[in-house]
């Protein structure tokens, strides 16, 4: 979405993800260790397939923890990051690994936003921000399944009004599904007051691999003209900044790292890149290219599609090794990135940036699409 709109498979004991060739065999998720209960809802592991991807998803936070395509050898190959159960997502780190994010993504400027006169509180969990919905915001709830077949799953969320300190009743569905060599996740929902929303996918990516080195030999392009400067606390000054002569300057592909230790002061206050991105649209509410990227080695290609007005390039700074994955490979600084698509950051405090509240009279409605091939 850009503004808001007006308007089977075999359950298996043991599912197989295959790895990249550095690996010494294939690395098995155990479907029982997705099958628990949190405060009395049962969560589990779903797998969508055809011939070109295998994705693993868990109703935990509405994630992907898996995603395998193949590449240019034809191996298959595990791109996503992710956990082996449902435990070590709760004790992991970073809390947001392929998690669907709620009710805002981004960060809210002090945890505090105005509406219709009424001010609302946030709870703080980012530094003096609030971030990703807050401690308790979508990426830890447990969807419930409303379909499922072989290459689609629907699931839905009720967010109660005042959870996380968010006006309005909010019922949200999510879809999963895969076409030939895309994965598309739709977005779509509605509120009985008026609300601030923004959702996106938080997976992080490495195209050769989950825990196969650094992201900064990964190239990438970004279909923008404009991001938003940030200040020390990284929530966007307003500013819509050209990215001529700058280290933010994807227009053309270039290497991650390639200005990833520059002086900058964007770079400087991100501690590298972690920034919302201006997408060129020529129309808004459209679908179109957001971002490329591609993987020299492995010859992966991911292409992202999105209605979203902007995307957020995270690089993976704040990785420090604390978490391990499904190969028993640590996280580790910048050896993975995030390509989040959204609205922009603090929106709801800058009447300037595109609107992120939904009425009553309204259906919240977007689209990603995330295309595979390998060259």
């Amino acid at each position: 979405m850009g503004t808001i709109f007006k308007t089977s498979v075999v359950l298996l004991s043991f599912l197989f993800v295959f790895c990249n060739n550095k690996m010494n065999n294939y690395q098995v998720l155990d479907k029982t260790n997705f099958q628990t209960s949190i405060g009395g809802q049962k969560t589990d592991l779903f797998l969508l397939e055809n011939e070109n991807l295998k994705v693993f998803i868990t109703n935990y936070g509405a994630r992907i923890v898996s995603l395998i395509v193949l590449d240019r050898f034809e191996k298959p190959l595990d791109v996503v990051l992710g956990f082996k159960s449902i435990d070590d997502y709760l004790k992991a780190n970073e809390p947001y690994h392929g998690a669907t994010i709620g009710r805002y993504a981004n960060r809210i400027s002090k945890g505090i936003f105005s509406l219709d006169g009424k001010k609302y509180n946030l709870p703080i969990n980012n530094g003096v921000n609030h971030l990703h919905g807050g401690p308790n915001g979508f990426h830890d709830k447990i969807w419930s399944i409303v379909s499922f077949n072989k290459e689609k799953i629907i699931m839905s969320l009720n967010s109660e009004d005042g959870e996380m300190g968010y006006p309005g009743n909010l019922d949200v569905e999510l879809t999963y599904q895969i076409v030939d060599n895309q994965l598309e996740i739709y977005y779509k929902a509605t509120t009985d007051k008026k609300t601030p929303i923004n959702l996106t996918n938080h997976s992080f990516f490495n195209l050769a691999g989950e825990g196969s080195g650094t992201i900064n030999n990964h190239i990438l392009k970004l279909n923008s003209d404009y991001f938003s400067p940030v200040d020390s606390n990284l929530i966007p000054t307003g500013e819509k900044r050209a990215v001529d002569g700058s280290p933010f300057d994807f227009r053309r592909p270039k290497a991650i790292g390639t200005d990833i230790n520059s002086s900058d002061d964007q770079i400087v206050y991100g501690g590298g890149y972690d920034h919302n991105f201006i997408l060129n649209k020529q129309h808004q509410d459209s679908l179109s290219r957001a971002a490329t990227v591609f993987e020299p080695n492995r010859g992966v290609k991911m292409e992202i599609f999105t209605t979203e007005p902007g995307i957020q390039f995270y690089g993976g700074n704040f990785m420090d090794g604390s978490d391990i994955g499904k190969y028993e490979k640590r996280f580790l600084y910048r050896e993975s990135f995030a390509l989040e698509t959204q609205h922009y950051p603090d929106s709801p405090n800058n009447q300037s940036f595109p609107n992120v509240f939904l009425l009553p009279t309204e259906i919240y409605k977007s689209i990603s699409v995330y295309k595979f091939t390998a060259d």
